[in-house]
């Protein structure tokens, strides 16, 4: 479990195929801390420690999590975006986020608003609760953000200062395509009103 807040980003040092995975290697300031088969959310996809060396560890991505996110996309020097555990005593300073990305979007705009940013996304409606609401929660590359300007197929995100310059924000340009995580709530509430319905 997690909570959409980014502890830091990591560099892409290393990409191996492995069959139909792809073995990360990241160079992360708390790599040393980290242990074998611990969860982290990289860019909102949770995967597991799989080695550790030095300044750097590696972790394991599968076929259908490579094409439901943005990690297939990865290249050497890549910045990712870092959120370890929550644990059971924190403060939720962000809103619930599972780790299991929904699908990626696509972003479509980005202006500069007096020293902070708005980005707006698009992505392909896909129904049972995979939708924003206005003022709603959305973790968008693990981080979690309030809606904004919220349509069927797109919505708009504020990125204050600090968020720009201390996730992969800073990096994102238009057509750079990033994860979506839809609010948990949400998701069960559709899947609920489906059933009611039927």
């Amino acid at each position: 479990m997690f909570s959409g807040i980014v502890e830091t980003t990591a560099e892409v040092v290393g990409i191996r195929t492995d069959r139909s995975n792809k073995d990360f290697t990241l160079r992360a300031p708390f790599a040393g801390a980290l242990k074998i088969d611990q969860s982290i959310a990289h860019n909102g996809v949770c995967l597991t420690v799989v080695d550790i060396d030095g300044d750097t560890y590696t972790v394991t991505a599968m076929r259908e999590t490579l094409e439901r996110s943005n990690l297939g996309l990865l290249e050497p020097g890549d910045l990712v975006n870092l959120e370890r555990s929550m644990k059971p005593d924190a403060l939720l300073d962000g809103h619930i986020v599972q780790g299991h990305v929904d699908q990626t979007a696509v972003c479509t705009a980005k202006e500069e608003a007096g020293g902070s940013w708005y980005f707006t996304f698009a992505y392909e409606p896909q129904g049972g609760g995979l939708c924003t609401v206005e003022k709603g929660s959305v973790a968008v590359n693990g981080v979690s953000l309030t809606v904004c300007d919220s349509k069927e197929s797109s919505f708009r995100v504020a990125i204050i200062p600090y968020t720009y310059e201390h996730t992969n924000f800073c990096r994102i340009e238009p057509g750079t395509v990033v994860n979506l995580e839809f609010d948990i709530v949400g998701k069960y509430i559709a899947r609920l009103m489906q059933n009611y319905v039927k």
